[in-house]
């Protein structure tokens, strides 16, 4: 069969299909090409929502992959505010929610990505009560967050991962009054560890936030629809004009479950299970982005990676695979955050319980250095703060797999490069 007569279908219209789509067109695929999204947006990528479109720095159309023309102009059918709630992997169709109609696919890529998770609490039905996940979200929170610094407002934030750390930043940009409840010890402890937590904890602090750590909401208090108060499990009132529930996001497998499509263990992510290709258990259909769990050679199990990055490049890799061309996916994990005058790099993978020591490079109280997570002498991550320059060597280092030098590695003065073997 020539590439003319095959459709391949794409589920998800966010970074990682719209990605999809352009690598199919650009490696010379000329069938038909249909990309489904559940939004009425053009695809967008998603950091802007928690960091220049949310401070008012980024324009709205800033946001989008491509410019919309350009589907129609590579033969990209793409079809907004349209759901698929059923795949039939024997006769190879998708049904659409809205009208039932069946479309047929030759490959399909389910990039379905994530959901914020919901506070199981009374009171989440009142109107001050948020979520950012999408575009409408982060429209809505903007306006929100501009009427609490010019009211003198408090927002109380669940959550202190990445999503909240940079909510709470911009409410504070905007003026707001914030609280952040943490049930953990310190702010991105699943990621950090207590070691560099607690450094986000003072950056904060310096600009005004208040943490409760220890705890978790328990109800939401409102009057006449509106938020008055965020309790917690410990006794404790915090007065609020609207609540950010920011405790993670869960990936959007219904789909894939319904079609009897493998699922990894919640342990590791509990996406969609891909092989190296990202082929799913059923050899015709793949998965990329937030949605998709795959083995990484490097740090040996599955990975589950709800960042940018995975979507950048998960989304072509599939598409190559789609085509059958040789591919393996085993990125390191790349994230980004932006938080005041603080801007930082992740690379690697490295959650507490993996690794048995952590290396600063250069001066953390001048919040201008490198920190290195390690195992056995290996770098599992490095994270670079307010340094620039140095992703490819911290990456390079990881996937060496070489032990390294632990006083080398914090020495200034020692080339990264140097310590490659």
């Amino acid at each position: 069969m020539v590439d003319a007569d095959q459709t391949f279908v794409i589920v998800g219209g966010g970074l990682a299909g719209a990605k999809a789509a352009e690598t199919l067109r650009a490696e010379g695929f000329t069938g038909r090409v249909i990309l489904i999204c559940d939004e009425r947006d053009h695809p967008y990528e998603r950091p802007p929502l928690s960091k220049g479109y949310l401070l008012g720095k980024e324009e709205r159309d800033s946001v989008f992959v491509h410019e919309p023309a350009w589907y129609a102009q590579n033969d990209v059918e793409l079809h907004l505010g349209q759901t698929v709630d059923a795949i039939d992997r024997t006769a190879k169709t998708v049904r659409f929610g809205d009208d039932g109609t069946l479309v047929h696919y030759d490959k399909l890529l389910l990039a379905t990505g994530a959901e914020p998770r919901r506070l199981d609490i009374a009171g989440t039905d009142l109107a001050g009560v948020h979520h950012l996940r999408r575009l409408a979200h982060a429209e809505r929170l903007k306006g929100v967050l501009a009427a609490l610094g010019r009211d003198n407002g408090h927002i109380v934030i669940a959550g202190a991962g990445w999503i909240g750390l940079e909510v709470a930043a911009a409410a504070r940009e905007y003026g707001a009054e914030v609280t952040v409840v943490e049930p953990e010890a310190t702010p991105l402890h699943s990621v950090l560890g207590p070691e560099l937590g607690q450094l986000f904890t003072e950056l904060h602090r310096e600009h005004g936030v208040r943490f409760h750590f220890g705890a978790r909401l328990t109800e939401i208090v409102g009057q006449d629809g509106m938020v008055l108060a965020a309790r917690t499990d410990d006794g404790e009132e915090h007065p609020a004009h609207d609540v950010l529930a920011a405790i993670g996001a869960a990936p959007r497998t219904g789909l894939a479950e319904a079609a009897g499509l493998e699922i990894a263990p919640r342990a590791q992510g509990g996406g969609i299970a891909v092989d190296e290709r990202l082929r799913t258990s059923d050899p015709d259909i793949h998965a990329a982005g937030d949605v998709a769990a795959f083995p990484h050679p490097l740090f040996g199990t599955r990975l589950r990676v709800e960042h940018w990055a995975n979507a950048l490049n998960g989304g072509p890799a599939a598409a190559r695979a789609m085509l059958g061309r040789e591919t393996t996916y085993d990125r390191v994990p790349y994230f980004f955050s932006d938080q005041y005058d603080v801007g930082l790099e992740y690379s690697g993978w490295a959650p507490p319980g993996t690794y048995d020591q952590v290396v600063i490079r250069g001066d953390a109280g001048k919040r201008q250095f490198i920190a290195f997570w390690l195992k056995d002498g290996r770098v599992l991550a490095g994270m670079n703060v307010n340094v620039w320059d140095v992703t490819e060597p911290i990456q390079q280092l990881i996937r060496s797999r070489a032990q390294v030098d632990a006083e080398a590695l914090a020495a200034p003065h020692v080339p990264l490069d140097s310590l490659l073997p």
